[in-house]
């Protein structure tokens, strides 16, 4: 199995010509992903260079295509306007890896998606999601993957290719890598990932990547808690002096809120096993794997 994406995707592209938009879907066609449409606002009735059908609006796009999930590809000032118009045409799955989209503009728009109660939200500034052999929607870089056992969510996408690669290359395979991203206005968060990798009767190690700044680890580490499956942990951003922002707009220290080593005594309280670098995550998997079997 897999968590939010397979086979059976369906995915309708907002930005679809754009130059980002454009590569990124050939990328996820090449995986094997249906993508059924684009949305370019003013080329309704074109088709991509590839045969995708192109509409004016996700609404419409919807009802031609029967599509169950959207990929956001637009410039920062038009992407709260997408999220909308995914959610309120009833996509169960919306994904959108724009950088740099205004604070007051993602507040409302996480609103309404709270308040339709419909859609799933990854994002914004994120990699997106794969499921190994299956989907991809987003920008992770598919020819590291492996099918295999493990799940994992992380709210650094360089740092999920990173350990999605060293895996691989241990030969233990992946069932969905899932990137959160690491803006302060976010969509799914940890929590809401693990109650996914908890779910599925394919993953059964989970690998949990997360970050200096804010306390959504904090709230995984008391899911984590209730979970059957062991977790494997890891922090980034051990060196960065309080107060310092170190590449995502949520990984700020303020105090002793959000720091490392706050986030590493929560997840070794709840019973994960946190690695101290990248290198040491295969390893550990392996290891937590292996007293499954046993």
């Amino acid at each position: 199995m897999s968590i939010l994406i397979d086979q059976s995707t369906r995915v309708v592209v907002s930005g679809i010509t754009g130059r980002e938009g454009s590569f990124h879907t050939g990328q996820m066609m090449d995986y094997g992903t249906q993508v059924v449409a684009g949305v370019v606002p003013g080329k309704g009735g074109q088709t991509t260079e590839r045969g995708v059908p192109i509409f004016d609006t996700v609404a419409e796009a919807v009802a031609a295509t029967d599509a169950n999930a959207q990929f956001i590809s637009v410039p920062p000032k038009f992407a709260a306007d997408s999220i909308l118009e995914g959610a309120a045409a009833g996509l169960p799955l919306i994904v959108c890896i724009t950088d740099g989209i205004p604070v007051q503009d993602m507040i409302p728009a996480m609103r309404y998606l709270k308040t339709n109660g419909v859609s799933r939200f990854i994002g914004s500034n994120c990699p997106g999601l794969l499921s190994a052999g299956k989907a991809k929607i987003g920008i992770i870089p598919q020819d590291i993957f492996l099918t295999g056992p493990v799940g994992i969510v992380s709210r650094s996408g360089t740092l999920t290719y990173e350990i999605v690669d060293s895996l691989t290359r241990a030969g233990i395979g992946q069932t969905t890598a899932v990137g959160i991203g690491g803006d302060p206005v976010l969509g799914m968060r940890f929590v809401d990932v693990l109650k996914e990798f908890e779910a599925d009767p394919e993953t059964k190690v989970v690998v949990m990547v997360g970050e200096i700044g804010g306390s959504d680890e904090e709230a995984g580490a008391e899911f984590i808690k209730t979970m059957s499956k062991p977790v494997v942990g890891f922090i980034g951003g051990r060196s960065a002096p309080p107060g310092k922002r170190m590449g995502h707009a949520g990984a700020i220290v303020s105090g002793s809120s959000g720091s490392a080593q706050g986030k590493v005594d929560a997840l070794t309280a709840a019973g994960a096993t946190v690695a101290d670098t990248t290198a040491d995550i295969p390893a550990l998997v392996k290891a937590a794997l292996n007293k499954i079997v046993a």
